[in-house]
């Protein structure tokens, strides 16, 4: 979808739902505020109310905070890390428990007159395309997945069962480094001393593109830190809409998740771009 703000900027997003049954992603988009948020369910898999995850509650509550814009948005990602705080308690989670914790990645930024101040945590992105069509990632921070995929990509062809089965160790080991090797927001104090933030010039600067990691695409080696030249070029060859499809055709292809290592078929998707007119 298109749209105009006041600040005569056009925006386009994507918000798609993955194999599960329901979407984990959420995105704001208000007045010259844009994020996305990447819900992760606690790996009890406990469901809450109509059948909602702690994943999904826990994106729509940081995302319901940070759609207020009326604070720096340090200060909103703090409070929206309280919020699922919050939520947690009133719907009975043991916080000792940290298998049971609900946790979302965010990146968002808001966009000032020749200005963007922005923030991230966990594997969600903000990238600014520049006229010339280079780029640049605004954090980049390695992949806190890198080790169980590289040993999926070792045993998938020869394995009988999916990689959640196959690997839940391993997947309950790193969902245990939650930030203290890697950060989210999950309710968790520590969860501040992993925000990422600063401002930056929007000058030469054409498209800024926020997604969540849905958005990547996939490829036959893990990588510990993420190169995003193919999806760049894919994207300004194809637009917002076409590199979703082209993903969702290499998906589609590779049902489980053998030649190119990965959770599951289809990531839930959240990707917005915005065209500041400057």
């Amino acid at each position: 979808m298109r749209g105009k703000s006041q600040l005569l900027m056009e925006t386009e997003h994507i918000l798609a739902k993955g194999s599960g049954r329901i979407n984990e992603d959420t995105l704001v988009m208000e007045k010259n505020l844009f994020g996305v948020f990447d819900g992760a369910a606690s790996l009890d898999k406990a469901f809450f109310g109509s059948k909602k995850t702690g994943g999904m509650i826990a994106s729509s509550t940081a995302c319901s905070v940070f759609s207020k814009n009326h604070y720096p948005l340090i200060e909103l990602a703090k409070a929206a890390n309280k919020a699922i705080n919050d939520e947690m308690i009133s719907h009975g989670v043991n916080l000792s428990a940290r298998e049971s914790l609900w946790s979302t990645s965010a990146a968002v930024v808001r966009l000032r007159k020749k200005g963007l101040e922005w923030i991230q945590t966990g594997d969600s992105f903000i990238i600014l395309i520049y006229r010339d069509n280079s780029y640049r990632i605004l954090t980049q921070r390695d992949d806190h997945d890198f080790e169980t995929l590289s040993i999926w990509k070792s045993m998938s062809e020869s394995s009988t069962i999916l990689i959640h089965e196959a690997l839940a160790d391993q997947i309950r080991k790193t969902r245990y480094g939650m930030n203290i090797s890697y950060g989210v927001l999950n309710g968790e104090k520590e969860a501040e001393t992993f925000l990422k933030s600063g401002v930056e010039s929007l000058e030469d600067v054409k498209e800024v593109l926020v997604f969540t990691d849905g958005l990547n695409i996939p490829v036959e080696t893990p990588e510990k830190e993420k190169n995003f030249d193919i999806l760049v070029e894919r994207f300004l060859s194809l637009g917002l809409k076409g590199l979703k499809e082209h993903i969702r055709e290499i998906e589609k292809n590779d049902p489980r998740c053998i030649k190119y290592p990965r959770f599951k078929c289809h990531d839930d998707i959240a990707a917005i771009c915005i065209r500041p007119d400057i």
